[in-house]
């Protein structure tokens, strides 16, 4: 699993840089991405909506969010 530490990045620089790691990756992969932008959670949820990968997990720790996202088929 690919892990992608965006804390401290606002928006939409969070967004900007998963896009950019998931163009690296094949169908079937996943990135575990770790972000504090109180705004990440429904931002990862409708990019995931609009490219088709999967948001497989959700998880808060305190200000910190972690998403399990895996890549679709392209």
């Amino acid at each position: 699993m690919h892990e992608l530490d965006l804390v401290g990045l606002r928006c939409p620089t969070p967004i900007v840089k998963l896009n950019s790691e998931v163009k690296s990756l094949t169908a079937g992969d996943e990135v575990l991405v770790v972000a504090s932008d109180p705004a990440f959670v429904p931002d990862v949820q409708a990019w995931c909506r609009r490219t088709g990968h999967t948001l497989v997990a959700v998880e808060r720790d305190g200000e910190r969010v972690r998403a399990r996202i895996r890549c679709a088929t392209v």
